[in-house]
């Protein structure tokens, strides 16, 4: 049967005997992706919640930066290399910042740095810039694997939550971190659903049970949690400092104590093995199509040639398969109208989500801001708002994602019903630099005044009382400046200041709503920018997806015209040969086609 590197370059070398540079191009494309066979793991989680030390437990390395007065910023990706080195990956556009995503198309460079420099350069001066670092390490867990330590996803805003929220899609598996001093959070909780909704596997992480004698009760806690929300998510309890430890000291039984070789263990099954065969499965797809597209001609100019008499009505079918075929690729098919008419929709759908949305934290946000007064509680307050806006946009993205899917999937399907074949799989990667433009919440006012101010403003309602009083009180012969004046000037001053007070408390509070919706107007502008332009990056990939196979399928049928029309031309002796080279083309083929079929039945056949 062969490898399946053996099968591409036997696929490559028939189309470019048949010369078919379209479907060459599409098996190119395919060994491309074979050629990179590793998976990405996403290591996700709230900050301080140790996932750059899992990061440096599983690779054995202190890779990533880890310290009590720092918190991850920029993602870290962890790959395998034939000897360590790191390189920072810094934006060179204008704007400086290309971003948080390990995906971003905006023009970069890279600066290497020697490895054990990474953790630091990562967390201090300069990394505006820093888009992300990269490490290669000579590390077996490694192979075919790669590891994405990215910021924290609790209380950093809409910003990041929506950066790594968009990453989501693009991994094969992630990794949600949590601390075993307590068990599951709601927003935690939340993320987890976002998760499992768009990655295809999700692995819970309980760390530092080394410091938490009681992580068993909070493990099994967790687990209570992830059933009662329907989420098949395994959990895994680990000890990156116990992992290290061990690897110090070159402890086997200390480490599989600390939880780490479990968890390796089920990413090399449950990931890398699964991501193996997927990615068969692919090249099983793109073979089948490409041999099925090849064969078509070579075996309707056989048949004109073995069969003169069967030519006509021949040539006949495959006209009317031809003319089917250009209707399809050029006139306004049925999938095009599903396609523009889904879209249209999903935009809409998306501008009332997201304002439906804002809306609901707007209320929420109100309602705090008239239950107290903003400006001492604005810190607390801004934060309890970041995180609300956070999970609501990760609720919206998700929301999206998966309309983008399902209407994808719409589309595909009346592509087959209108007489399309099948369609390779779609792969939409993450949409890059999210929100570049969002700014942060401004602050308010926090309502402090000195002692100075209070004292101006008592006097001001002082002055008042006291020489209106003293003006009637002298009527009856009493100085202006008397008790009663003086009692009338204390109590009036003590109004004016309450008065101002309370102005002052309804300004602060005005001004503060006036914030958090100018806020949420500008969440809203900038989170539907990007959803639409992800949208729009599916709608032209599945469209570009299905006109190259629709342009496939014309090719062949032309081909294949052209070869029964040649087949009439052919004299005698020209057409003995003709008929032994084709048929010598068709047994590589069939060959082909068999080795194809035992593959996809290998990788069926695979867990």
């Amino acid at each position: 049967m062969g490898t399946p590197a053996q099968l591409l370059e036997r696929a490559l070398a028939l189309a470019q005997a048949c010369e078919r540079p379209d479907l060459r191009r599409r098996l190119l494309q395919a060994r491309a992706r074979s050629a990179d066979p590793r998976v990405r793991v996403l290591v996700v989680g709230e900050p301080k919640q140790g996932k750059s030390s899992l990061v440096n437990g599983l690779v054995g390395a202190p890779v990533c930066p880890v310290a009590d007065d720092v918190a991850t910023v920029v993602p870290t990706l962890v790959r395998a290399g034939a000897a360590p080195r790191a390189s920072l990956v810094l934006a060179t556009g204008p704007g400086g910042s290309g971003g948080d995503s390990p995906d971003d198309d905006g023009p970069t460079e890279r600066v290497p740095v020697p490895v054990d420099q990474v953790a630091a350069r990562v967390t201090g001066e300069g990394t505006d810039r820093l888009v992300q670092a990269e490490v290669e390490l000579p590390r077996r867990l490694l192979d075919g694997l790669e590891l994405v330590d990215t910021a924290g996803v609790g209380g950093v805003g809409a910003q990041r939550a929506l950066r790594t929220v968009d990453l989501l899609p693009t991994a094969d598996a992630v990794l949600v971190v949590s601390d075993a001093s307590q068990e599951f959070t709601a927003p935690e909780m939340a993320f987890l659903e976002q998760a499992a909704a768009l990655c295809p596997t999700v692995v819970c992480v309980l760390t530092k049970t080394d410091a938490c004698p009681h992580w068993r009760e909070v493990a099994e806690l967790d687990r209570g949690h992830l059933a009662r929300r329907g989420l098949e998510v395994p959990l895994f309890a680990v000890s990156a400092a116990l992992a290290q430890l061990a690897v110090q000291h070159r402890d086997r039984e200390l480490h599989e104590e600390s939880g780490i070789g479990a968890l390796v263990t089920h990413l090399r099954r449950e990931v890398v093995d699964r991501a193996e065969v997927l990615g068969r499965r692919a090249l099983v797809h793109d073979l089948g199509a490409v041999t099925e597209h090849l064969s078509l001609a070579v075996r309707t100019e056989l048949a004109g040639l073995e069969d003169p008499a069967a030519r006509d009505a021949l040539v006949r079918g495959l006209e009317e398969a031809r003319t089917a075929a250009d209707d399809l690729r050029r006139r306004s098919s049925r999938w095009q109208q599903v396609l523009t008419d889904g879209v249209t929709d999903l935009v809409a759908d998306i501008d009332f989500d997201l304002r439906d949305r804002s809306r609901v934290v707007v209320r929420e946000a109100e309602e705090a801001i008239d239950a107290q007064d903003p400006g001492p509680m604005w810190p607390e307050l801004s934060e309890w708002l970041d995180r609300r806006i956070a999970a609501a946009v990760a609720d919206s993205y998700v929301w999206a994602e998966q309309r983008s899917e399902w209407l994808a999937q719409r589309v595909i399907e009346q592509f087959a019903r209108d007489g399309g074949g099948a369609v390779p799989a779609l792969t939409v990667g993450a949409a890059g630099d999210a929100l570049a433009g969002l700014v942060d919440l401004p602050a308010v006012d926090d309502g402090a005044m000195t002692l100075r101010e209070r004292t101006l403003i008592g006097l001001r309602g002082s002055y008042t009382g006291v020489l209106m009083t003293g003006l009637v009180t002298s009527l009856a012969g009493m100085a202006i400046i008397n008790p009663v004046s003086v009692v009338a000037g204390v109590l009036l001053g003590r109004k004016a200041y309450r008065d101002d007070q309370q102005q002052r408390l309804q300004r602060r509070r005005s001004e503060a709503k006036a914030v958090v919706r100018r806020h949420l107007d500008e969440v809203v502008f900038q989170v539907a920018k990007h959803l639409k332009d992800r949208l729009r990056t599916v709608s032209r990939t599945l469209r570009d997806l299905i006109t190259d196979t629709a342009e496939e399928m014309s090719r062949s049928l032309a081909d294949a015209v052209a070869a029964a029309q040649r087949a009439t031309r052919e004299a005698t002796a020209e057409r003995d040969s003709r008929i032994r080279s084709l048929r010598q083309r068709r047994d590589q083929l069939d060959r082909l086609a068999a080795d194809v079929r035992a593959l996809g039945r290998d990788a069926v056949a695979a867990p």
